[in-house]
């Protein structure tokens, strides 16, 4: 039984590691995660709760309003009627009419119903809508500076692999070359300094694997802590491929948070003009006192209803909405003047960046000569070395010069697909990376 379970672990431990070596994560993905899982992602949801809450509330300024309301008072003068007809010469006359309480007591149900209302409540709902998508868009703009963090780590891990693999190569390099001098050193065919000068060599290319080694480690922990996902340190990190820029046309969530202020200021200019609207209402009393409405001559408590209507235009506000709609109007200039300059400053920044792509890729090109170059140089250094015309050292130092130029073309072609990534989000555009 042992035996069959040690055959399965033998089986399934290959597999496993090709399944975790084939793990990969992209910068598309990075930016994903990232946007799901900040604090300021529940951000939209809230502010959609925020807008249901306040439409409604508006929503019910249609609805009839009901009051309850009790009052009770005590008039120090009222009409004497027997008074009034004292001087008519009707015998009994005065003494017909009761005299008027001079107490009154009322509990009334007020109903009032807006019938139009000039388009208050619309423009109002306008402009709660505009503030709820202003919000959104904000947290948009929020959460969109955090790439340009992710784009650092992720490409700062990329580089720092790539390093990590050169130097263990050029590590591979030297042991072999050590071993072989260790083999002539003993047939006395070389000096024992030779040996020292690689060895130390070797000494300070562990120094730098092991700093590659904890650099990449903070790195991923900061992109972990980014995107709100371990990342593991066995994952890959693919290099996107991207094509050069074919358009400059901007779509930036600033840009689009500027034109939605825009609306805002549109639906509050709706909203202004409706205070010049004349308004229409309804309203209804339906009471209980004592006198019963207007029958003052009644002296005992009893029921009653009052049903009317009425309009209400203001015919002069003294030019205080025309004044409230220009102050709009300049604001709205204010913000195209905003818009246009956000739209020069990011042109400028996609030409400054254009220009760095195509000096990147002048120098990625260039590289491929200068490695095949330095490759030549290594070999002939190589050769003189193994036939005694040039030292150890003067051999190290062409050796150093090619990984140098290999190290450099590494960091030109990552360097190159983060400016592309960068131009990108400068734009406002999405990476297409599978």
């Amino acid at each position: 039984m042992k035996r069959k379970i040690l055959i399965l672990i033998i089986l399934i431990a290959p597999c496993s590691l090709t399944t975790r070596a084939q793990k990969i994560l992209t910068l598309k993905e990075c930016y994903e995660l990232t946007m799901t899982s900040n604090a300021l992602a529940g951000e939209k949801e809230a502010y959609s709760g925020i807008w249901q809450a306040k439409d409604q509330n508006i929503a019910k300024g249609w609805l009839p309003t009901v009051d309850a309301n009790a009052t009770a008072t005590y008039q120090s003068d009222v009409v004497e009627m027997g008074s009034a007809f004292a001087s008519v010469p009707i015998p009994g006359l005065a003494d017909a009419f009761p005299t008027m309480p001079h107490d009154q007591y009322k509990i009334t149900l007020d109903i009032n119903q807006v019938i139009y209302d000039g388009g208050a409540i619309r423009g109002a709902r306008k402009l709660e809508q505009a503030e709820l998508m202003i919000n959104q868009k904000q947290t948009e703009i929020d959460l969109y500076k955090y790439r340009s963090q992710v784009n650092s780590c992720y490409f700062s891990i990329l580089l720092q692999e790539r390093q990590y693999e050169l130097l263990m190569n050029y590590l591979e390099i030297i042991d072999k070359r050590i071993k072989t001098m260790e083999s002539a050193a003993a047939n006395g065919v070389i000096l024992r300094s030779d040996i020292d000068v690689l060895a130390s060599e070797k000494i300070k290319i562990e120094q730098q694997i092991n700093e590659s080694i904890i650099k990449k480690s903070a790195l991923i922990s900061v992109l972990s802590d980014l995107t709100g996902t371990p990342v593991d340190p066995s994952v890959r990190l693919v290099l996107p491929d991207i094509d050069n820029p074919s358009s400059d046309s901007i779509v930036r969530p600033e840009i689009e948070l500027l034109d939605l202020r825009k609306k805002q200021m549109a639906a509050g200019m709706e909203l202004t003009q409706s205070k010049r609207m004349p308004k229409a209402f309804g309203f209804a009393s339906l009471g209980y006192g004592k006198p019963p409405g207007q029958d003052f001559f009644q002296e005992n408590f009893d029921t009653y209803y009052m049903l009317g209507g009425g309009i209400k235009w203001n015919i002069t506000d003294w030019n205080k909405v025309k004044n409230e709609k220009h102050a709009i109007s300049l604001q709205q200039n204010v913000l195209e003047n905003r818009k246009r300059d956000l739209n020069d400053n990011l042109r400028r920044q996609l030409e400054l960046k254009n220009a760095e792509i195509k000096s990147l890729g002048a120098l990625a090109e260039s590289d491929i000569k200068l490695i095949e170059l330095r490759k030549r140089i290594t070999a002939s250094a190589e050769s003189q070395y193994a036939n005694g015309t040039i030292t150890a050292t003067e051999y190290l130092n062409e050796l150093n010069s090619e990984r140098q130029a290999v190290t450099t073309s590494e960091i030109h072609k990552i360097n190159l697909v983060m400016a592309k990534v960068e131009y990108l989000n400068i734009r406002g555009s999405e990476i297409e990376q599978n």
